[in-house]
């Protein structure tokens, strides 16, 4: 499916499916062809079992636009707790998350994908002592995967976009750029989307379509998830910004609440329908 230019797919994680087998009949239901695909599982498999999801997932007949890495030991319970546990932040957990990212950019690559996103942990200020620190440990993941031809995409909404701004020229990594999610600026209370398309630009890669409301606290407190459509993103805006930013590349619809995903999905497939005429 191709709305306004660009390939739409969805982030499998969204589907909650109960196997690869379920992932893909959900998918074709949606009437989708692309897939942003959850790479931690698959990468800590035994080879066995690993064959055997890697064949379905091929004779699937998807295009797997990006893969994912996420890390056991995170705690999303709050933005405080994220802060401490997320990405690469971790002096005891870098070495192995490391390993694990990699481990998942070999697997991605067998399935076509040449980008990887992932949420590399809240970046501090430039002047903290510690910020030299994470443009060292995320320019090292970066060598890794280009050793592999694998693009980081690093997860928007930690930081506002001319802090992330700021840390891609520090960091100095052509196979470095941005995932970019609307919601995450909210929900993180990092910045207005739209304008932040505008400040990323050229170092976009890959979007998540998702939604969200302000928190009465921003930064403090998490703002809200909603479905896509219904929330402080503005659809027909989103279009425009990316077009004018020069963006072409694919779109997946992420959703990571609600107890009807599918209903929602559907929903945000609409409304992208809708705000592209």
């Amino acid at each position: 499916m191709n709305i306004a230019g660009h390939d739409i797919g969805v982030c499998s994680w969204s589907l909650h499916p109960k196997s690869t087998q379920e992932l893909i009949d959900n998918v074709k239901k949606l009437g989708l062809q692309h897939v942003s695909l959850a790479l931690g599982e698959l990468a800590l498999m035994d080879d066995k079992r690993k064959h055997q999801e890697m064949g379905l997932l091929k004779s699937s007949g998807f295009v797997f636009t990006a893969g994912m890495i996420g890390f056991k030991e995170e705690d999303y319970s709050t933005i405080a707790s994220i802060r401490k546990t997320g990405g690469y932040v971790s002096d005891a957990n870098y070495p192995i998350r490391r390993q694990i990212t990699k481990a998942a950019a070999q697997v991605g690559l067998e399935l076509g994908m040449k980008m990887l996103t992932a949420h590399i942990g809240f970046v501090p200020p430039s002047s903290d002592p510690n910020y030299a620190k994470m443009v060292e440990r995320v320019g090292l993941i970066a060598d890794d995967l280009k050793s592999l031809g694998v693009t980081l995409l690093m997860e928007t909404g930690q930081e506002s976009a001319p802090e992330l701004l700021q840390f891609l020229n520090d960091l100095r990594r052509a196979n470095v750029m941005v995932n970019f999610d609307p919601a995450n600026m909210i929900l993180y209370g990092a910045g207005e989307p739209i304008e932040a398309i505008g400040i990323l630009g050229r170092h976009i890669g890959h979007v998540h379509v998702k939604d969200a409301t302000a928190s009465e606290q921003p930064g403090a407190v998490w703002g809200t998830e909603v479905p896509f459509g219904t929330g402080h993103v503005p659809p027909k805006e989103l279009l425009r910004a990316l077009k004018d930013a020069g963006f072409k590349g694919s779109m997946a619809i992420e959703r990571e609440a609600g107890e009807n995903r599918m209903k929602d999905i559907a929903f945000a497939i609409e409304t992208l329908k809708k705000a592209s005429t």
